[in-house]
């Protein structure tokens, strides 16, 4: 059994009890809503980890004017030969109480890795059903249900671009692009702008510039593999990202962001 298992279980208990609530709707409706209502139900279920994010970006932000001057100070201290060990322990425990002094989370990026095997999970679940594969809740019945859903009449379980007729070709590449649109929109309108990136390498800054590129050129080829119903669910995920980017970058910018610094100058009076 695979170790993401019990997550596709939960989730599948999840769409499936979405359908069965939305089924009067009809097979096609019920089945783009219970996909909706799944991408609500996980996005609103990782909303504290969003939050813990934001809050762990601004403490680091704070953080980070103090945590140079430190790393100036024990540079210049040992500019002639390699550092000590005392030296680097000292150095340790100061990084440490400016973090603390700020709030700063000694294992923040769990948060982040967190959201990693769920999406995973997502992903596993919907190629499986739409491989006629049972999971959970996901029963054969079920599973036979979501084979037989459309959308724009295309089936939810087809895969690919090149798996069916031209009008499969056509709605399965639109909805891929959609998808990449929406990822590089969000990421290059308000993610870049909400990053402190002022005292990162040029090579750092150059692949984070790039980022919106990689994700959404990424999509397009992922479309070419994943079912449909998986597309279908990239969309209104990708919505929801970008609504909840552009929130973060409208009332909680990054301190020292681009997106804090316009944020400042609108807020002064005039």
């Amino acid at each position: 059994m695979s170790v993401l298992a019990p997550l596709s279980h939960a989730l599948a208990a999840v769409l499936a009890g979405a359908h069965h609530v939305l089924s009067a709707i009809g097979p096609n409706a019920s089945w783009l809503l219970a996909i909706a209502a799944l991408v609500v139900l996980v996005r609103l279920a990782l909303l504290p980890l969003t939050v813990r994010g934001v809050r762990h970006a601004h403490a680091s932000a704070r953080a980070r004017p103090q945590l140079q001057s430190l790393t100036k100070k024990y540079t210049k201290k040992n500019s002639s030969g390699s550092p000590s060990q005392a030296d680097v322990m000292a150095m340790m425990a100061e990084r440490r109480k400016i973090n603390e002094e700020h709030g700063v989370p000694r294992f923040a990026m769990l948060a982040a890795f967190a959201q990693l095997p769920i999406f995973l999970a997502l992903y596993h679940l919907l190629s499986d059903v739409s491989r006629d594969t049972a999971v959970g809740a996901m029963s054969d019945s079920l599973v036979a249900s979501l084979g037989a859903a459309t959308f724009l009449g295309t089936p939810l379980t087809g895969h690919g671009y090149l798996s069916g007729d031209t009008a499969h070709l056509v709605i399965t590449l639109g909805l891929a692009a959609t998808a990449a649109l929406v990822s590089y929109l969000s990421q290059r309108l308000w993610v870049l702008p909400n990053m402190v990136m002022a005292d990162m390498p040029e090579t750092m800054v150059r692949v984070q510039e790039l980022m919106p590129v990689i994700s959404a050129a990424g999509m397009l080829l992922a479309g070419s593999s994943v079912p449909l119903a998986l597309l279908v669910y990239w969309v209104i995920s990708g919505l929801w990202t970008a609504g909840q980017a552009a929130v973060i970058h409208r009332w909680f910018p990054t301190p020292g962001s681009p997106a804090a610094e316009r944020r400042t100058l609108k807020l002064q009076p005039a």
